[in-house]
């Protein structure tokens, strides 16, 4: 097992980059104390987009009264803007053990997933940060901003190595406590907790964040290529059980598999929460592109 992703030069290609020219988020709005960019949000000053008018108070800048109002009613009002700000792109990375397993590994497409959010969020003046996990959360990038950072990014993909097992309660845990502001919290993982669904339902519980879950998938989990007398080990934990593989049990583990990923889908609409299990067999960048409708991920 490789302790390693993916080298810089292999993550940071001119073609991969370039075909994301064509994606960008959109928020409905984003909460205010963040910096000027190009997200509506719920303060109100000197933006670009007319909201309201209001009364003058001493100190408002002269600037903004609106002198065809005062010659109609005689009384002064001043224009109140929408400003427009940056969302906060979070996203948490599963480096757990079994993400550097079989080829290609699960944190290939993971780092390539990531790093194309990170280029649509950065490319619009917003700001991304990257928080790796296995059974603890780290704190890689806090927040970072500015098209020229992209390169410093994904020079942090790169160097991400192998955890432990996963635990995405602990994982959360950690990331609430951090009181960050509220925007998109990108979850990219094969959500494969021991805890199973439930854990993550219960990891979520208090998250205030915008949820989009990056489900890291293969053929081979939904239909292992298995059979006989088997000794099944835990790449995480190295727990071992001994299992006999017949047509009959592998029929009960795609029921499992099945109920495990209905489950997963249901917490994503409750939580108004975008899905995409991303194979990670495929081209990344042409799975992106149903998430991307039309070009534009609404949040």
């Amino acid at each position: 097992m490789n302790d390693k992703a993916l080298t810089f030069n292999e993550l940071f290609d001119a073609d991969f980059l370039s075909s994301l020219q064509r994606f960008s988020l959109q928020a409905q709005r984003v909460v205010r104390g963040g910096r000027s960019a190009e997200h509506p949000s719920k303060a109100l000053g000197h933006g670009l987009e007319f909201k309201d008018f209001r009364p003058y108070s001493p100190g408002d800048d002269l600037r903004s009264i609106d002198w065809n109002i005062y010659q109609r009613l005689g009384k002064l009002f001043v224009k109140v803007f929408e400003e427009q700000q940056d969302l906060p792109l979070y996203l948490l990375m599963d480096v757990s053990a079994s993400a550097f397993l079989e080829q290609p590994p699960r944190i290939h497409a993971a780092l390539r997933a990531a790093l194309a959010l990170a280029s649509v969020s950065l490319n619009q003046h917003d700001s991304v940060g990257l928080f790796p996990f296995g059974s603890d959360l780290q704190i890689k990038v806090k927040s970072q901003a500015g098209k020229s950072s992209l390169a410093r990014f994904a020079q942090h993909l790169a160097d991400l190595e192998s955890g432990d097992q996963t635990d995405l309660g602990a994982a959360m845990r950690k990331f609430s406590g951090l009181s960050l502001r509220r925007g998109l919290l990108v979850i990219i993982s094969d959500f494969f907790d021991p805890g199973g669904v439930q854990a993550i339902t219960s990891a979520l519980k208090d998250c205030r964040h915008r949820l989009l879950f990056v489900q890291l998938v293969r053929q081979s989990d939904r239909d292992p290529d298995l059979q006989g007398e088997l000794r099944l080990r835990d790449c995480e934990t190295g727990a071992a059980t001994d299992v006999t593989v017949t047509p009959q049990v592998l029929r009960r583990y795609r029921q499992a598999y099945q109920r495990f990923n209905d489950a997963l889908a249901a917490e994503a609409r409750k939580r108004h929460a975008g899905l995409l299990r991303l194979d990670v067999e495929q081209d990344v960048v042409s799975q992106l592109s149903s998430l991307f409708a039309g070009g534009s991920l609404r949040v």
